[in-house]
């Protein structure tokens, strides 16, 4: 079921979808950011095309994908080739490290964080936690129509071993009912959206879980709408600002 994909080709293959959707919102870089304390120097892993970038220190950016690095914007910070596990750069090279909805897709999580702490001071990493009891149920979409989701998972350590691994701490992260990037759970008060093909093309879940999965959880869910199915099951939901649906801030 699961396409065997690594994170680089994965983004190689998704990457050209990325800009219709997927930009900074504002409300998780200023989490990011604060986290980052005072840290002049930052690199940032995964960097893509360089959202949550902070535009007032000195970036530095690693993305194993040509496809994402293509599509940086012009002034962009100097970006080069390489992967978390294995980073260029002397030790202490940075005041900071960080790291946004990339986590997942390293093969060796462990070892990129071991990484991040050795080229900086310091490790802010946005990512999601599945570690809780009952975490597959947080959010309607995979807890209704893409149960695939908990195998994308499996076998993975959970954000939690992590953290105490490299002596993090570990922060929920609500995602604004208006979220301006679009992630996975970004329209978990939109659920339209999740019908449109360019909202799921840059997502990485869409096609990791594969064709099949995908056609299903959509014609599944545009019934639902149509019949007021999802709105009676997800009433609570509309009058909420924001949710917490998993995405944390490991700090270190």
């Amino acid at each position: 079921m699961q396409l065997e994909v690594a994170g680089q080709q994965l983004y190689d293959t998704i990457g050209s979808a990325y800009p219709a959707t997927r930009r900074t919102e504002p409300r998780i870089a200023a989490r990011i950011w604060e986290a980052l304390g005072d840290a002049r120097t930052v690199l940032n892993v995964g960097a893509g095309t360089g959202s949550y970038e902070p535009p007032d220190r000195e970036v530095t950016a690693v993305e194993p994908s040509e496809v994402m690095r293509a599509q940086r914007p012009a002034g962009a910070a100097r970006c080069v080739a390489a992967t978390a596990e294995r980073l260029p750069f002397a030790d202490r090279s940075f005041d900071a490290a960080m790291a946004v909805s990339t986590l997942h897709h390293w093969p060796d999580p462990a070892a990129g964080l071991r990484e991040m702490q050795r080229v900086a001071r310091r490790v802010v990493v946005f990512a999601y936690d599945a570690s809780t009891p009952g975490w597959l149920d947080r959010f309607w979409l995979t807890r209704d129509y893409l149960p695939e989701f908990a195998d994308l998972l499996t076998g993975r350590p959970s954000l939690a071993d992590l953290a105490q691994a490299i002596g993090g701490r570990v922060e929920p992260v609500p995602v604004p009912w208006d979220c301006a990037d679009g992630f996975f759970e970004a329209y978990w008060r939109r659920p339209e959206a999740y019908l449109e093909e360019h909202v799921r093309r840059a997502v990485s879940v869409w096609t990791t879980v594969g064709p099949q999965a995908e056609r299903r959880a959509v014609g599944m869910l545009r019934d639902d709408l149509a019949s007021g199915r999802w709105a009676e099951r997800n009433r609570d939901l509309a009058h909420l600002d924001a949710a917490e649906l998993g995405l944390r801030l490991l700090v270190a």
